[in-house]
């Protein structure tokens, strides 16, 4: 089953069109804000979002922005009141797929839809191939990482810590879960090994590895990632 991020202000918007894509056999996700729609994006990984544009404070243009940048790859499609050419080019040059000028057809909201889904090409197993935060960007199919424009070096596994920290962005990773999806159970490292690896990170990737910004420790418990 696919899944739809709906994200609109205006919650009997996003409930109207929560039935129809329920009717149509999809998944739905709603998110009422920009924040919570970059949140849910990332740490989902919906295979399609219908975003509005007219929200307060972080409006629709600068969430498309926002997940591009931090490399979230399926199809946007905008939704929006304004139907000037300027916002239709400006939505499609920072990385729309397509715009839909309120009030809109639901019949044809529906074909664009799987039009997008059929072009789609597969993405990483996860969802997750590239990732940027701060002056850091990371590239985790090609296994590479930058920060400030220089090159940095991360082990594979340090990449694989990362990318299960980034995917669970905001939430407690247990050591364990970490040992489990990282090292995998027949290795039996330590939990030593984790906090090992999360200190030669935040080196790498810290502007202070001694009071970390980004990877946090949860006392007694794991990690949380809050880039």
């Amino acid at each position: 089953m696919q899944t739809i991020l709906v994200v609109d202000d205006e919650e009997d918007i996003g409930r109207g069109l929560e039935m129809n894509l329920v009717q149509d056999g999809y998944r739905v996700l709603l998110a009422h804000n920009g924040k919570a729609a970059v949140d849910s994006a990332i740490s989902s990984n919906p295979d399609l979002i219908l975003l509005d544009v007219n929200m307060p404070e972080m409006n629709g243009f600068d969430v498309c922005r926002e997940l591009r940048r931090k490399g979230f790859e399926a199809p946007i499609i905008m939704l929006t009141a304004r139907s000037a050419e300027i916002d239709r080019v400006v939505g499609l040059e920072i990385g729309a797929d397509d715009y839909m000028a309120k009030p809109f057809s639901v019949r044809e909201l529906q074909a664009r839809i799987r039009a997008r889904l059929r072009r789609q090409p597969a993405s990483s197993p996860d969802g997750l191939s590239r990732y940027c935060f701060a002056d850091v960007e990371l590239d985790f199919e090609g296994f590479r990482a930058k920060r400030k424009n220089r090159e940095l070096e991360l082990s594979p596994r340090e990449f694989e810590i990362l990318r299960l920290l980034i995917k669970n962005r905001g939430q407690l990773v247990s050591r364990d879960k970490l040992l489990d999806t990282v090292w995998g159970y027949d290795a039996f490292p330590t939990t030593r090994t984790v906090d090992n690896h999360i200190m030669k990170l935040r080196k790498k990737l810290e502007n202070d590895p001694g009071h970390p910004k980004y990877i946090l420790s949860i006392y007694g418990e794991g990690y949380k990632f809050v880039g």
